[in-house]
């Protein structure tokens, strides 16, 4: 897999990735981002040489970050985005206290729930907060647990795995 040019710091950043226009305020959100995805770091910074319509020389431009090797960009575009809900951020998660966690962090401080597992943290961007669980469950051999499943998980926001298991149990 190619990689893209070589900052100025030194690290690669990827060919291809996700990049999350925000208003102001990228390093806090990419610094929680990284917070919570285990294998995930900043790579670079990359900061205004000069003053521009958004914001003032120094200001962070363009964070480049890795979320559990997936790489990402966040652009200071100065102006909230409207990210509709066409794509998400989407975490498989290994158990419910990995679902609270995430999901209590990224609600917080002006974060909505939406449903199924869906919510939008404080900067507007969507995410989806998955048990591992869950594909498996909606996968069922048994057609009936899987509507079981999937009638149940359209009932909840934040996603609760031991009500998933018992509606696959019936």
């Amino acid at each position: 897999m190619g990689s893209g040019p070589i900052s100025r710091e030194g690290s690669t950043t990827p060919k291809v990735s996700t990049c999350l226009w925000l208003d102001q305020d990228i390093e806090a959100a990419v610094g929680l981002y990284v917070s919570l995805v285990p294998d995930s770091r900043i790579d670079y910074v990359q900061r205004a040489p000069g003053p521009w319509p958004g914001g003032k020389a120094g200001d962070a431009l363009l964070v480049a970050f890795t979320l559990c090797g997936q790489g990402f960009q966040a652009l200071n575009g100065g102006g909230q985005a409207d990210y509709g809900m066409a794509a998400s951020i989407s975490v498989a998660c290994a158990d419910q206290e990995e679902v609270d966690r995430l999901w209590a962090a990224l609600i917080a401080d002006g974060g909505a729930e939406i449903m199924c597992g869906w919510l939008r943290d404080r900067w507007g961007v969507p995410w989806q907060i998955v048990p591992t669980i869950l594909p498996r469950l909606l996968a069922d051999p048994d057609p009936a647990v899987a509507r079981r499943v999937f009638s149940a998980m359209q009932d909840m926001i934040k996603l609760d795995i031991a009500a998933l298991e018992r509606a696959a149990a019936g």
